[in-house]
């Protein structure tokens, strides 16, 4: 069997029957493609329902290694990043990140700068389910979050790695 045509959308009975490399592709959109979560979350089947499989991806991404979280956290677009780089790698990410809506320059510039601190402080990207929000609705977000333990912004992060996927299934209308 083959991976089913992704913008397609893809129903559950097909990801729990599908061998674990075409589960990746298929399902990858939603998690930007982080492969050893991805392995983790096929060898995870079957999923009985949608919101069990995205109950079931935090908790194999709370208990990866933290080698193995980094990769999925960072798998996801720098916020804010150079939209002209971003809209190719992800689609997603350059939409939920608001690059179809104007914004002053200065949003762009104080995003790159706490962008800069976190991954200097934490050593990962920050990650953050945008939901609907401007990127400037973003800055105090991410200002405050400079100031949390590093376990508790991992945590943080796969949540909304998590979120994020799961308003990516709700957008895409898969089965």
């Amino acid at each position: 069997m083959t991976a089913p045509d992704v913008a397609a959308g893809v129903d559950l009975a097909t990801l729990n029957e599908l061998p674990a490399g075409s589960f990746a592709d298929a399902i990858g959109l939603l998690f930007e493609r982080a492969p050893r979560f991805l392995a983790r979350l096929a060898r995870a089947r079957p999923f009985r329902s949608w919101d069990e499989l995205f109950e079931r991806a935090e908790s194999v991404a709370r208990s990866m290694p933290e080698p193995d979280q980094l990769q999925l956290i960072d798998g996801h677009p720098r916020l804010g990043a150079d939209p002209a780089l971003l809209r190719p790698r992800s689609e997603q990410s350059w939409r939920e990140q608001g690059y179809d809506r104007l914004e002053p320059e200065q949003v762009a510039t104080e995003l790159a700068r706490l962008n800069d601190a976190y991954e200097a402080r934490f050593g990962f990207r920050f990650v953050v389910f945008v939901a609907g929000r401007s990127r400037a609705d973003l800055l105090p977000i991410m200002s405050a979050a400079l100031g949390a333990e590093r376990g508790t912004e991992i945590r943080r992060a796969l949540s909304d790695v998590v979120a994020i996927a799961r308003a990516r299934r709700e957008h895409l209308r898969w089965p």
